[in-house]
């Protein structure tokens, strides 16, 4: 992200930006399950933040590339690691609530096998693919730091 010659910034803000396209993919969206959605409405809107965070990261390392211009700026810099540490924590606390609420679903409750309309492994595999997407993140937010320390 920093230096935009060196090519690692895009490719770890693309990795990011791929798993949280699937965890929106796999949440299901149907009318009849408003009372379902409503369970992951945190995940849906921390990773809508989340997309919207590294989108706005890639068309900056995007822009600095056509440029050719340096990002070394430790102001700069450390509005990227708050930006990202924000994003992470709101993701970490997003996956940990959606998997204590999958729990509980089958689990618990014994909702997923006493109701067939509701498609319990895609909110399950929405929760891995978070689980996932927090640790792209983590390992975003730790580059930026070591960046921020450099800098």
């Amino acid at each position: 992200m920093v230096d935009p010659s060196n090519g690692h910034g895009p490719p770890i803000i693309g990795d990011d930006y791929a798993h949280l396209v699937d965890v929106s993919c796999f949440i299901p969206y149907r009318s009849n399950l408003i009372e379902y959605l409503v369970s992951c409405n945190y995940l849906i809107s921390s990773m809508g933040l989340q997309v919207l965070w590294s989108f706005g990261l890639a068309c900056l390392d995007v822009y600095a590339l056509r440029i050719k211009q340096d990002l070394q700026n430790p102001v700069l810099v450390s509005l990227f690691v708050v930006g990202d540490w924000v994003t992470a924590t709101l993701s970490l606390a997003a996956a940990c609530s959606s998997a204590g609420i999958a729990v509980l679903y089958s689990k618990d409750l014994h909702f997923c096998s006493s109701s067939s309309h509701i498609p319990c492994g895609r909110f399950e595999l929405s929760v891995v693919f978070a689980f996932i997407t927090l640790f792209l993140i983590a390992i975003s937010s730790h580059v930026m730091f070591w960046i921020l320390t450099t800098v």
